[in-house]
């Protein structure tokens, strides 16, 4: 990737209440004009549930815009109408970078940061509520179209209008759409699960997986995390 890629909004949020119900999410976030970012994530970025969400491996939410007008297309109302920039709680909002052209491991340069791709986002039953589709999380899991996360190798202030430039890329063999293919799609391709396996700038949750297919050879139960089913 030669050019780089404007950040369009950025964007944090306090916890709110999901879809009228008691459970706390960060999900609203608002557009600021700058932030600072350290190893957990944006200053005035919240989560309630900080087991699943934030954290070094998660500190920054990228989802690209490219794909809410497909989405506005096949969802139906009133969920169509939440697709635009924001609505899956990401902190970057960008236009011109997908899954196909970010690769596990990318470092890039933003603002005064330097921010490293961990793993691509993993659906959960949040989004069904968010939504008000029981089965939204499955939906943006079999599209491949989930968004990304970053770990920050440098803090920094990063606002509006700075430009996301790429600075090193170790596995260009292993974009996210491929690693999501991996993930949801050939879930038992063992010599894939190897190489996936091997990929030291992965976050760790995910290299584990990796070996647990490996060893099992056995796809994990997706309910708990899709459906909220225990």
């Amino acid at each position: 990737m030669e050019r780089g890629i404007v950040i369009r909004q950025l964007r944090t949020g306090n916890l709110t209440q999901l879809a009228g119900t008691e459970i706390l999410t960060g999900i609203h976030k608002q557009e600021v004009g700058s932030a600072y970012l350290d190893v957990n994530g944006l200053s005035d970025d919240h989560q309630d549930d900080k087991r699943h969400h934030g954290g070094p491996e998660k500190a920054l939410h990228h989802f690209a815009s490219d794909h809410y007008s497909g989405l506005r297309r096949t969802l139906p109302e009133p969920a169509s109408g939440h697709c635009r920039p924001g609505a899956f709680g990401e902190n970057l909002v960008t236009e011109g970078l997908t899954e196909t052209d970010v690769c596990a491991g990318d470092i890039f340069t933003l603002g005064k940061a330097i921010i490293q791709v961990s793993q691509p986002r993993q659906p959960c039953w949040r989004l069904n509520l968010r939504f008000g589709i029981p089965d939204m999380s499955r939906r943006l899991q079999s599209s491949l179209r989930t968004g990304w996360y970053y770990r920050v190798l440098q803090p920094g202030i990063i606002s509006k209008g700075d430009t996301l430039l790429l600075k090193e890329r170790p596995h260009d063999n292993w974009p996210l759409s491929r690693l999501l293919s991996l993930l949801y799609e050939h879930p038992l391709d063992l010599i894939a699960l190897a190489s996936m396996a091997d990929i030291e700038e992965l976050s760790p949750n995910l290299k584990q997986l990796a070996k647990q297919r490996l060893e099992t050879q056995h796809v994990e139960d997706w309910g708990r995390r899709l459906f909220g089913q225990a």
